[in-house]
Parts: structure tokens; C-alpha cells; sequence
């Protein structure tokens, strides 16, 4: 009987030690299948946006074909009609036909002001809808003296800035100065932003990836420290980096 009662303690103890274990892996499980779940839906919204900004530059460009057509159509209008009213001055000398011809150029010249208006406005409307900004600079306070050269910035690997450090130019970063490397609107989407640099004579590299968001100026700063490119980002609904 004693054997029985020290194997019913044992079975126990064994029971409560592994149930615990067995909760925290079901609450394990719970929260990676939750983290999935919110990635899946942060793609699935990144997809959706990309394609809707491009669905829309896509109408822009169908637009713009549109008003080239229009134009050709107006100038033809403008060439028919200036020739029938040339030929009936010609004719006539009738001062009532130079003053109609005027009145149907001068028809024409609104419309051509108010497509270009319209397309304008349609173009900004695009713009503010992808709404991404990506500012880079470059700090180098300090760096050593006669330290600076060449510098390549590379965004999505396509050169977007190049600088040659003058000695006044080094001087004036040397002093506290931000060199504006670079200023676009871009996709809301992930950027790749590299810089080469020449610190004393020995190429250095650095590299970061950016997300984009809609609405938002992201800025990207480089900052020469010991040697090296030091990278720091920051987000803003303004326009200006200070």
C-alpha cells in the first residue's frame, strides 16, 4: 500500500512540472501564429497600395496620350480654319473675317490653357496621393582634417549624387554643416540607399535599407564617425529635416 501511495505522489509531481511547460508552448504557439497573421496582412496592404499608385500613374499616362491626341486635333482645327479664313480675307477684305480668325484663336488658346491646367492638377493629385519623400544627407563634423574626398550615393543601385570635397566644403562640414545628398519623391515602398565615400585616403561603404511610408518624408543620415559611416533614419509629415 505504501508503494502505491509513494507511486500516486510521484505521477503527481511528474503532472504538475509538465504542465506548465505544455502552457507556455501552446502560448508560444499562439502568439507566432498572431505574428504571421499581422505580416500576412502588412504585405497584403504594401501589394495593395503599390498596385493602386500604379494603377493610377497608368491612367495618368493614358491621359497624357489623350491630350497629345487633343492637341493634334486643335492644331489641325486651327491650321483648317485659319486657311478658310485667310482665303475668304483674300476674297472679301472683309475686317469682320480678321476679327472672327482672331476670335477662334484666341478660342483655341483657352482650351490648350485649360488642358494644360487640367493636366497639371491631375498630375499633383498622383503625386499627393503616393505622397513618399526620401531626403539623405551627410554629416562629417568629425572627420579629420584633409580626410574627405569623392563621394558616390546610390539609390535602388542607380547613382542619384555624386560630390568632390573641396577643401572649403570640407571645412564648412567640419564646422557643423549638412550636405543635402539627395531630395525625391519615390514609391512607397522599400529603398535601398548606399553611399561610397573616400575618408583619408581608403574607400569606405555603407549601406541601409528604408521603408517608404505614404504621406511621410523619410530621411536617411550619414554620419562620419572614427572612420566609418555611421546611418540614422527618421520619419516626418513635414518638409523639412530640422
Amino acid at each position: 500500500m505504501r508503494a502505491k501511495r509513494i507511486r500516486y505522489h510521484l505521477l503527481v509531481m511528474t503532472v504538475g512540472l509538465l504542465f506548465p511547460a505544455v502552457v507556455r508552448a501552446q502560448q508560444t504557439d499562439s502568439i507566432m501564429a498572431d505574428s504571421a497573421a499581422q505580416q500576412q496582412a502588412y504585405e497584403g496592404r504594401r501589394g495593395a497600395l503599390v498596385k493602386e499608385l500604379q494603377d493610377t500613374q497608368d491612367k495618368l499616362g493614358d491621359l497624357r496620350s489623350q491630350r497629345v491626341r487633343l492637341e493634334a486635333r486643335i492644331e489641325n482645327v486651327l491650321a483648317a480654319t485659319m486657311q478658310k479664313r485667310t482665303q475668304q480675307l483674300l476674297v472679301s477684305k472683309e475686317e469682320t473675317a480678321l476679327l472672327q480668325l482672331d476670335g477662334v484663336l484666341a478660342n483655341a488658346q483657352d482650351n490648350m490653357v485649360a488642358q494644360r491646367d487640367r493636366m497639371r492638377a491631375l498630375g499633383d493629385a498622383v503625386r499627393r496621393r503616393a505622397g513618399a519623400v526620401l531626403v539623405v544627407t551627410l554629416r562629417a563634423d568629425s572627420a579629420a582634417p584633409g580626410s574627405l574626398g569623392d563621394a558616390t550615393l546610390q539609390i535602388d543601385n542607380v547613382v542619384a549624387a555624386t560630390r568632390t570635397y573641396t577643401a572649403t566644403l570640407a571645412a564648412a562640414l567640419a564646422t557643423g554643416a549638412v550636405d543635402p545628398l539627395y531630395r525625391s519623391e519615390v514609391l512607397p515602398s522599400t529603398h535601398t540607399v548606399e553611399i561610397k565615400i573616400t575618408l583619408g585616403g581608403q574607400p569606405v561603404t555603407q549601406g541601409i535599407n528604408v521603408n517608404a511610408v505614404t504621406e511621410t518624408v523619410t530621411y536617411v543620415e550619414f554620419t562620419v564617425r572614427n572612420g566609418q559611416l555611421v546611418p540614422k533614419t527618421w520619419t516626418s509629415r513635414g518638409t523639412t529635416p530640422f
